[in-house]
C-alpha cells in the first residue's frame, strides 16, 4: 500500500495522523516537508488545493487532512481501502 504524506515539523495534527495510520499496520509512509522545500509546498497547494498539512493519499487517492481521515476511519472506508489493497 502507498501512503504519503505532506507533513512538517512540529505538527500536532501530522503525528496524530501517522498514529493513527500506524495503529492500522500503515508503517511504510512516505513524508514530504513542506517546511523544507518550497517546491514540495507549492506541489501540495497545486494538487490538493490545500495549504495546510498534514495531506494525506492513500494508493494516489487524496484522504485529505487528519480530520479527513479520521472520518475516513470512523466510517470504515479507511479499512476497506486496506483489505482491498491486500487482495
Amino acid at each position: 500500500m502507498k501512503v504519503i504524506m505532506y507533513t512538517s515539523n512540529f505538527c500536532p495534527y501530522c503525528t496524530n495522523a501517522e498514529k493513527l495510520l500506524n495503529k492500522k499496520g500503515l508503517n511504510n509512509i512516505k513524508k514530504i516537508f513542506i517546511d523544507k522545500s518550497e517546491d514540495d509546498l507549492l506541489q501540495m497547494i497545486e494538487i490538493t488545493g490545500r495549504r495546510t498539512v498534514p495531506q494525506i493519499f492513500i494508493n494516489d487517492q487524496h484522504v485529505g487532512g487528519f480530520d479527513d481521515l479520521r472520518k475516513f476511519d470512523q466510517s470504515g472506508e479507511l479499512d476497506k481501502v486496506i483489505s482491498d489493497s491486500k487482495i
